[in-house]
């Protein structure tokens, strides 16, 4: 009976037996609904479902857990989190800096306007409202700008070639698209080029539209930065080394330079082309 997975549980406790059920291994098949009807374990055999059914639960919500406090995707959170104070913000921005206009003359715009009415001191209600308004934005910036501190000082920890490779918020955003470092280090290059541009993707397979050659990882200089007619080459020459780096960030975690080395040098032979071209 010590390779059941109810050996040690209380009966009366479906998590005694979620680890065993995680981690647990028998040698051999054998009839434990019996085994655990006659070791006192279950009444009978459907007691004994019942009490399985409830522990392969109890696990699969420790794996569960335990998966959601996994570093990659505090980066995937914290990176949506990023966006979501920066867009706030702006939007927030937007409104406080009309309102303002009502009130104040020469009121800058955009964010500049907003750290300009912050800094004001009310002397009426309605500009008590407006200051304290445009705090609120600031106080987002300044979430922004911490919580890309934070994934900067993360990102190297938890995926060190990719960091080297498309920096810190970019990887983060990578791993956030794919759901984790784990879908991303198993997904084909193809995938990794164009994640961030799904709905064009979409559009391009219902025929509406051409094929994109990039997703978010146009944010990067070695897309952005070639010409208009290599980005394709340069996308997919990044791409399937970020897609390499991923996957030895996830199996092994050890620190390649001789893949930057490489890329370095692919992306020199692209860039050539356009002074090529240009003698």
């Amino acid at each position: 009976m010590t390779d059941a997975w109810f050996a040690d549980a209380n009966p009366d406790d479906p998590a005694s037996g979620a680890h065993s059920i995680r981690e647990g291994r028998a040698d051999a098949p054998a009839e434990w609904p019996a085994v655990a009807v006659e070791s006192g374990f279950a009444a009978d055999e459907d007691d004994y479902y019942e009490k399985l059914r409830e522990a392969t639960l109890a696990a699969a919500s420790a794996e569960v857990a335990e998966r959601e406090r996994a570093d990659d995707l505090q980066l995937a959170h914290a990176v949506r989190a990023m966006d979501d104070a920066e867009r706030t913000a702006n939007e927030l921005a937007e409104r406080v800096v009309e309102w303002a206009g009502t009130l104040y003359d020469d009121v800058p715009r955009g964010l500049d306007g907003v750290r300009d009415i912050a800094a004001r001191d009310p002397t009426t209600a309605a500009e008590e409202r407006v200051v304290s308004y445009a705090t609120r934005a600031i106080d987002l910036l300044d979430e922004r700008d911490d919580l890309r501190t934070f994934i900067e000082e993360r990102a190297p920890a938890v995926a060190p070639n990719l960091s080297e490779m498309a920096g810190p918020v970019l990887t983060a955003r990578l791993i956030s698209l794919a759901g984790s470092l784990d879908r991303l280090a198993k997904a084909p290059s193809g995938t990794v080029q164009v994640l961030g541009a799904e709905d064009a993707l979409f559009a391009h397979l219902k025929g509406r539209a051409t094929s994109p050659k990039h997703g978010v990882i146009f944010t990067h200089e070695y897309v952005r930065g070639t010409r208009p007619q290599d980005r394709g080459s340069a996308a997919r020459a990044f791409a399937g080394k970020l897609s390499i780096a991923a996957r030895i960030d996830y199996y092994s975690g050890d620190y390649r330079p001789e893949i930057h080395t490489e890329l370095a040098e692919r992306m020199a032979t692209i860039r050539a082309r356009a002074e090529e071209g240009d003698e």
